[in-house]
């Protein structure tokens, strides 16, 4: 059988119409209801500030704390770390923890501070303390201790 040219142009247009047309003559599901994404939650500087507050107290965070506002990196780095607290950057207890400002990096998606902890004869010590913007529950992400 020899088609003529036409007639494959003509045999294309006739099957684009009749699947336009089924299409079209199909019944349609209604359109579902648009479904609520979640915002994902973005700390500000003033939550973190008084969650590191919070979190470190006058000595240092508590059990409680150390098991359920410390991110996963935190708690391997401690096991690894023996005989010294990540979360403090110190072998001991400190006799008071001072919190600096809080600064947002949002490209970054995180938010630091520095912490300074106080000890006997005057001596101060300071760390840099992590939480990712969009932790929740809040949490401490990691601990860049400064020498």
């Amino acid at each position: 059988m020899k088609l003529k040219p036409y007639s494959l142009g003509a045999l294309l247009l006739t099957l684009l119409a009749s699947a336009t047309l089924s299409s079209v003559l199909v019944p349609v599901p209604a359109l579902a209801a648009p479904v609520a994404t979640p915002v994902p939650v973005q700390h500000t500087a003033d939550v973190i500030g008084r969650f590191l507050v919070g979190f470190y107290g006058d000595h240092g965070p508590s059990l409680r704390d150390r098991q359920t506002r410390v991110s996963q990196l935190l708690k391997d780095k401690q096991k690894e770390s023996l005989g010294a607290d990540v979360l403090l950057c110190a072998q001991n207890e400190p006799q008071s923890i001072a919190v600096g400002p809080v600064t947002v990096a949002q490209a970054a998606g995180v938010g630091w501070a520095t912490v300074t902890t106080h000890w006997e004869e005057g001596l101060t010590d300071t760390f840099t303390a992590y939480v990712r913007l969009d932790s929740e529950p809040i949490r401490v992400d990691d601990v860049i201790c400064a020498g």
